[in-house]
């Protein structure tokens, strides 16, 4: 009690010094966040004031710092690439591009148990909290996407991103599909690339999704009963589902493919995205996402973050 006295007294005799020297509210402000007042500090400050936006961030890992960028912005989905080489799975488009510190692990796994942790503080607030917070401040119950293109073999190299998610998995941060029953957390993780199907179908609880092919998904001769618990994602590559270039006017054949296939996978609860977009022009660019917004797809496939999150 004495010690909250104290620390409040110590707050007053700085808002009242502060005003001493004017009226301003923004100095009283400035002065109270260089002071590094514990009244003013959250533990799940890291992403504060980030606002979750559905936008992908493709071949995040390209980018100055993987992950961190696109959190900065508030793309609440990445993708990593990944090879499988001796045991270890290395991060990048091509094998020219891999490194030896460049892993799955360092490079997301171990960077999303960090934020996790300061987003799910482990004191008496909590102690009876269920559920988990997501890595987004503003909007806890919002997952992060986390799309891993696997580029080596499939059925080799899925065990060891599973085996990889593993601290992920014991925290209760992986969305989970069990007994029927589809239970968000902080991260989904969605197998695109080589992931094979069938054993990701076999996972039971399954915490490893698959990308559906978004343009197939009444396809009867795949022999796959599409949804949310077994791919909350579907794609396609926009040049072989659309083929619009962002100049003129899209054909009406062109849109009317764009807007089934998108509402294909919302009967099925399933998200949309279109990947491969034409990135020039600039305005041809800004026609297609305009399209892509109007059309209902849920997550805007990009690699310039900043104009993507400005849209």
């Amino acid at each position: 009690m004495f010690g909250a006295m104290l620390l409040s007294s110590i707050v007053l005799s700085l808002l009242l010094s502060v005003a001493a020297q004017g009226p301003s509210i923004d100095r009283q402000i400035a002065f109270l966040v260089n002071s590094s007042s514990p009244q003013i500090n959250y533990p799940t400050d890291f992403t504060q004031n980030i606002v979750p936006k559905p936008i992908h961030s493709h071949n995040d890992y390209w980018r100055q710092v993987p992950l961190l960028t696109a959190l900065s912005l508030g793309v609440a989905s990445v993708e990593a690439d990944v090879w499988l080489f001796n045991g270890t799975l290395f991060v990048g488009h091509e094998l020219a591009a891999l490194t030896p510190n460049r892993t799955f692990s360092s490079l997301y796994v171990e960077p999303l148990m960090q934020i996790l942790a300061m987003q799910n503080p482990k004191d008496y607030f909590t102690v009876n909290q269920t559920g988990v917070n997501g890595v987004f401040d503003m909007a806890g119950s919002i997952p992060l996407q986390l799309l891993v293109d696997i580029k080596t073999d499939g059925v080799e190299t899925l065990p060891f991103v599973q085996a990889q998610l593993e601290p992920l998995r014991a925290r209760g941060y992986l969305t989970t599909f069990t007994n029927g029953t589809l239970r968000e957390s902080a991260i989904t993780v969605v197998g695109t690339g080589n992931t094979p199907l069938d054993p990701v179908k076999a996972l039971e609880p399954r915490d490893f999704f698959f990308d559906a092919p978004l343009n197939q998904l009444t396809d009867p001769s795949l022999n796959t009963t599409w949804g949310p618990g077994l791919s909350p994602l579907a794609s396609v590559d926009w040049n072989i589902a659309v083929g619009w270039s962002g100049i003129g006017n899209i054909s009406a054949t062109q849109l009317g493919n764009l807007t089934q296939f998108v509402n294909d996978a919302h009967s099925l609860g399933i998200r949309a995205r279109y990947w491969d977009l034409p990135g020039w022009p600039i305005s041809a660019r800004t026609a297609i996402w305009e399209t892509l917004i109007l059309s209902g797809v849920d997550w805007l496939n990009a690699d310039d973050l900043e104009a993507a999150a400005n849209f």
